[in-house]
């Protein structure tokens, strides 16, 4: 016996017979047909559709200070306030950047995670993330925090070939730790790593299910973040699951009665589909995505947050009160103060952003910015479009470059013709003459200019 029940999503009556069960199997299900190993991954599809269902309000979530410590030289404890405190100019008034997670293993972390809620900012709330075990959740649990991640691993890869445990025995430690959590004010927020590699309706469903019970049961919110913890999600409509992105959250949402607010995206980026698995998440009805700074994190990298800013305003038409200049002070702060290697051609951030070589897109630029800059990047990111001068670069570059790099304003601006520009492109072909490889530096252009102006 069914029920039809009016949904609140679609305001239709729905006939949903499905309560999914866990499938307590006795050996593994690694889906060799999609993941061979010896091959590249498999992408299949069964062209089962599901509708986009973008929330109303979706946030950023950050993981910087955990997932982005992996992969680099930790943070001192003097970075992490600092970078925080640019996180909460960036997110702006509104929250839009709403958590960020700390380790707490160290001295150094917990130190960091003491003098950043010190600051007393209401966004982005600090939150922990513990394994699933009593002595993690004893390091939480006086803290100060009120909410905690919790690594619950969901695919067999986790389950039966890195814990030695049946499905019954994960799932029934997982809720374990959940109910302590509870039980100690904190509010769960629960890691599904590996979900893009996981028997989606034999684990994973029946899990996030039991969970929203003991939410029901206790009226604890318990959050569900969607871990794409080898990046092999894909977000193409009718492809299927495990990998389906959209699959997963319509998933979740749907079968188990995970509220929007509640579902949270976590991906990385090893075959190139980061940004676009998280943006897709948002679609189909996850309210968060989990990024760090300038993607950095585990092998190819977290979701870059700075990435997601612009995907959000893309999609709600606004930056809702975000400060995207601190965009540019983060980046130079992390490659400044943390020695951190900056790849050049890294969008919004990287030196070579907004930055043109070739003379052609030069010309272009003197007449109008907008013909070869992405958008106004000195409003956005006060980051004005640059050009480097070489022998390529024509008269027009050396005159972009003058108007740009002293900021001249339009009456006051130099044309390609200006007597010092025909001066400092003869000085340039004389360099390349006699052997030069390398752009002409910013000190070098800056003294040219002075002595010939």
């Amino acid at each position: 016996m069914t029920d039809i029940k009016l949904s609140g999503k679609s305001n239709l009556l729905e006939h949903d017979p499905y309560d999914y069960e866990l499938h307590d199997v006795e050996s593994p299900e690694l889906f060799r047909e999609m993941f061979p190993y010896s091959e590249v991954p498999k992408i299949a599809f069964n062209y089962r559709r599901v509708p986009m269902n973008m929330p109303e309000k979706i946030f950023i979530t950050d993981t910087t200070f955990r997932d982005g410590q992996q992969s680099r030289a930790p943070y001192t404890t003097e970075q992490m306030v600092e970078i925080y405190k640019l996180l909460h100019r960036l997110g702006g008034e509104n929250g839009i950047i709403r958590q960020t997670e700390f380790f707490v293993y160290s001295e150094k972390d917990r130190k960091a995670l003491e003098k950043c809620m010190e600051l007393g900012f209401e966004f982005p709330e600090i939150t922990t993330w513990i394994r699933a075990s009593k002595q993690d959740f004893e390091l939480v649990k006086n803290i100060g925090v009120k909410e905690t991640g919790v690594l619950v691993s969901c695919s067999d890869y986790h389950i039966f070939n890195k814990m030695h445990l049946t499905r019954r025995q994960a799932l029934d430690k997982y809720l374990g730790i959940v109910k302590d959590c509870i039980d100690a004010g904190l509010r769960p927020r629960c890691h599904l790593e590996d979900i893009t590699r996981a028997d989606f309706y034999g684990f994973v469903i029946p899990f996030c299910s039991a969970l929203m019970e003991l939410s029901r049961h206790t009226g604890v919110p318990v959050k569900i973040r969607a871990c794409d913890t080898m990046g092999y999600g894909v977000p193409y409509p009718g492809a299927s699951l495990p990998r389906s992105v959209p699959g997963i959250i319509y998933g979740i949402q749907h079968y188990s009665a995970v509220p929007s607010d509640m579902i949270e995206w976590h991906g990385h980026n090893d075959f190139y589909k980061g940004v676009t698995n998280a943006s897709t998440a948002w679609l189909y009805g996850a309210g968060a995505v989990n990024c760090s700074l300038l993607g950095i994190g585990e092998r190819t990298g977290n979701v870059p947050l700075e990435a997601m800013v612009f995907e959000y305003a893309s999609l709600k038409g606004s930056f809702d009160g975000m400060d995207t200049t601190a965009i540019t002070d983060i980046a130079d702060y992390i490659v400044n103060k943390t020695g951190y290697d900056l790849p050049p051609m890294t969008p919004f951030c990287g030196r070579n952003f907004n930055l043109t070589r070739a003379g052609i897109h030069a010309d272009g630029l003197l007449k109008d910015p907008e013909i070869y800059n992405i958008f106004d990047t000195e409003k956005i990111l006060n980051r004005p479009p640059l050009v480097a001068v070489s022998n390529t670069s024509g008269l027009a570059g050396i005159a972009c470059w003058i108007n740009n790099y002293y900021r001249l304003p339009k009456d006051k601006a130099v044309e390609k013709s200006s007597p010092v520009v025909l001066k400092m492109k003869e000085w340039v072909n004389n360099e390349y003459i006699g052997g030069r490889q390398t752009v002409i530096s910013d000190d070098e252009l800056k003294a040219l200019y002075e002595k010939l102006r």
